[in-house]
């Protein structure tokens, strides 16, 4: 391939799945209802913002005891929806970015926003758009993202870099078991009810092993994988050791590189 040709083939890449888009896009009313079609979401953020706020303030050093504790980090939320992680984040004093490839989703997002006096800057863009423009943030969130993108190896590669120096990513997604078929989708989608069937394909599901391999090339460390678990007796998320459905991959860029 010429210098050309493989010039053209990068500014063509994209992360996107358009039936993907168009699938959340159709749901996109219901992103803020606690019982609709993003119940889950709704279930398990109090769980995902809880270990964010802990990380965050362990890996910069800040106070715990500030009414505004993430003040002065910059977070760039990919894949954000309709912003049900970007708030809490905004609320604890982080300078927000939530970027959606669906304009549909951002215009929820904004509203909402909007509604409740909440300073976030919202984006119908892609990771490349950014990246192309020179982003750079303290923090990079890619939460039930990559089990929906359509180049994980790309998309994994583009929000890295993305990272500061000393700054950290995290991924959450679904590992590619026969458990997360059984719960994730046999049980959440056809027996539960909990998503509309199709919301997920199983085949896109992504392994640690995958994601640590996609992650190699791109500077940045694994520090931490964490399992999140529902305890159906309560109701209820929580952090756990097993990785076999919904997981979670922390990764840091050192400061010298």
């Amino acid at each position: 391939m010429t210098s050309q040709s493989t010039k053209e083939a990068q500014a063509k890449a994209t992360t996107v799945d358009d039936e993907e888009i168009a699938r959340f896009s159709a749901m996109a009313q219901e992103w803020w209802s606690p019982k609709g079609k993003f119940r889950p979401l709704h279930k398990f953020n109090p769980t995902r913002v809880a270990y964010l706020r802990e990380t965050l303030l362990s890996h910069f050093g800040l106070d715990a005891k500030a009414k505004t504790p993430l003040e002065g980090l910059d977070i760039l939320d990919v894949g954000c929806g309709g912003g049900l992680l970007c708030e809490p984040l905004c609320r604890l004093g982080a300078n927000v970015v939530g970027v959606d490839a669906s304009e549909t989703n951002i215009g929820i997002a904004s509203t909402h926003a909007s509604e409740n006096d909440l300073d976030i800057t919202y984006r119908a863009t892609t990771a490349e758009t950014l990246v192309a423009e020179g982003a750079k943030f303290d923090v990079v969130l890619t939460m039930e993202v990559v089990e929906h993108v359509s180049d994980v190896d790309l998309f994994i590669s583009e929000c890295a870099s993305m990272v500061k120096p000393g700054g950290l990513m995290l991924i959450a997604t679904l590992n590619r078991t026969l458990k997360s078929h059984a719960l994730a989708i046999v049980g959440a989608e056809y027996i539960l009810r909990w998503l509309p069937v199709g919301t997920h394909t199983w085949d896109k599901f992504v392994t640690p092993d995958e994601l640590e391999r996609a992650l190699a090339p791109t500077g940045l460390d694994v520090v931490e994988k964490v399992g999140v678990t529902y305890n159906p007796l309560f109701d209820k998320w929580s952090r756990s050791k097993d990785l076999d459905v919904n997981y979670m991959v922390l990764c840091s860029r050192r400061s010298t590189q």
